[in-house]
């Protein structure tokens, strides 16, 4: 079928043509989700073969995270510009092909360095695949397409923990990276034969904002490698100085840029929403925590509790239950009720969870001391999910609605790059510490301390600003923007992340 004709018709829900599309999104994304905490149950083991410290480590994650933050929002306009299948299928072949350079790494600055190429694939992929669902689907079939996306996708997320575990403890931390070459190419053939390319017809005229971009990975870059490493140099060592400094003039530079330009890949007044940019304050705040409890957890439970890898990813699991069981039914309560109390209380829950988890160290049973708090934390995090991120849609004015979604997304990636630099440094796991399980356990229950607080800060913002009245004004004639090309979602349609 030909591009206009899709565009004229569209893909309707539950129909061969609309499950195609949607498997290859679900799936490319899924990619992408999956690596982003697949990793955390080999860091033991990455560490020890390849001679990492503390500071190797959150490089591993934060080498994906960072080039996935600063560009995520550019893959988008790339995709509106190009072709959203063209720039997704692109995406999902590079981020292979850095899977690959992962898996076949000989030491820590390689693997680094190819994380940070998986991050500009999934930069490519993560948002062409909710911009072809927007593109593809008619509009009433929208929110659907986008829940079940969200849903699957999350699941993607939470189940990688435990296939970590089966990998690592099977042969070894490089299959982690090597398992995405046989999905890549699935992906790759099923979105090449089924899916619909699409395109935004004004893209054209407007010019590709590669000075936000640069800016914006310089900025994050100098930053976390200022954090990260001054533990280990000095604070006042030139090169951090230098860094810290570099980086944030160029996030200076960014605001600027971004406020002067004609095409921002970040128009600045979207924020003039004061409930879209509570919503991201929450949003910030929530996956931080969320970010700093996943990186150190794992770990903990190998090094201090003395679970094997595979113990430690299934540890998780009942998160993964949960989301699975009630996400849609704690969509729907925010959407009879409104977000305000959903998005308090998740955090509050979620905190409480972190605050039980800082209780596991050496001798802990499964049953009795850590199912209690996963259960806790994972039952905040249902309760936070579905109604922040259809907050944050509802919430931007109806001419940024195709980059609410992206810029949400840009701010989740952020929190998580910053919370793995910043939180292990303040609870005081640095240089060797996962190796030594006393010092590792001290600072795992600090950790979870900083967490506590970050996420139950994230409930009490929501508390104090987020409005159940939370429509957008409808404009008369939906516009194209450069995450995603549609129409807003329907006030109090039901979102998931």
């Amino acid at each position: 079928m030909a591009e206009t004709e899709f565009a004229e018709a569209g893909v309707r829900y539950g129909t061969p043509v609309g499950r195609w599309v949607l498997l290859a999104t679900v799936l490319g994304s899924g990619v992408a989700a999956l690596d982003a905490t697949v990793v955390n149950v080999a860091l033991p083991q990455i560490g020890a073969e390849l001679g990492a410290n503390v500071s190797g480590l959150q490089w591993t994650l934060n080498g994906y995270l960072l080039t996935l933050a600063a560009l995520i929002l550019l893959g988008g306009s790339l995709g509106d510009r190009y072709g959203r299948r063209r720039v997704f299928v692109i995406g999902v072949i590079w981020f292979a092909v850095a899977s690959l350079l992962c898996g076949a790494a000989v030491n820590v600055p390689m693997l680094v360095a190819a994380r940070a190429l998986q991050g500009v694939g999934g930069a490519l992929l993560t948002p062409g695949s909710l911009a072809i669902l927007q593109a593809s689907f008619v509009p009433e079939d929208r929110s659907r397409a986008i829940g079940a996306w969200s849903g699957l996708g999350g699941v993607a997320a939470a189940v990688g923990p435990l296939l970590g575990g089966v990998l690592v403890d099977a042969a070894s931390w490089r299959w982690v990276f090597l398992l995405n070459l046989p999905l890549a190419a699935w992906v790759v053939a099923v979105a090449s034969r089924h899916v619909p390319e699409t395109t935004d017809p004004t893209a054209e005229g407007r010019h590709m904002d590669i000075a936000g971009s640069v800016l914006a990975a310089v900025g994050l870059g100098g930053v976390t490698y200022a954090l990260i490493e001054a533990p280990e140099r000095g604070a006042t060592s030139p090169l951090i100085l230098a860094a810290a400094v570099a980086g944030l003039a160029s996030l200076a530079g960014f605001v600027v840029v971004e406020r002067r330009g004609s095409h921002p890949m970040l128009p600045l007044d979207i924020f003039t929403s004061r409930q879209f940019t509570a919503a991201n304050l929450v949003t910030f705040a929530v996956y931080g925590a969320l970010s700093g409890t996943f990186f150190l957890l794992v770990v903990h439970l190998q090094q201090v509790v003395g679970f094997t890898p595979l113990q430690a990813g299934a540890a998780t699991l009942p998160i993964t239950a949960l989301m699975l069981a009630l996400s849609a039914r704690a969509g729907q309560l925010a959407q009879r009720i409104g977000p305000r109390v959903p998005m308090a209380a998740g955090p509050l829950v979620l905190a409480a969870g972190l605050l039980m988890m800082g209780r596991i160290g050496p001798g802990s049973e499964y049953v009795s001391d850590i199912l209690p708090a996963v259960l806790l934390f994972g039952s905040g995090l249902v309760i936070t999910v579905a109604p922040l991120t259809a907050a944050v849609l509802a919430a931007a004015d109806a001419r940024h609605a195709g980059i609410a979604s992206g810029v949400n997304n840009a701010v989740a990636r952020a929190a998580g790059l910053l919370a793995v630099a910043i939180i292990p440094v303040l609870a005081g796991l640095t240089g060797d510490a996962y190796e030594e399980p006393a010092v590792f356990a001290a600072g795992f229950s600090q950790a979870t301390l900083i967490s506590a607080v970050l996420a139950a800060a994230g409930g009490v913002l929501a508390w104090l600003t987020i409005s159940n009245d939370l429509a957008a004004p409808t404009a008369p004639e939906p516009e194209h923007h450069c995450a995603i090309a549609g129409p807003p979602l329907r006030p109090g349609a039901t979102t998931h992340r």
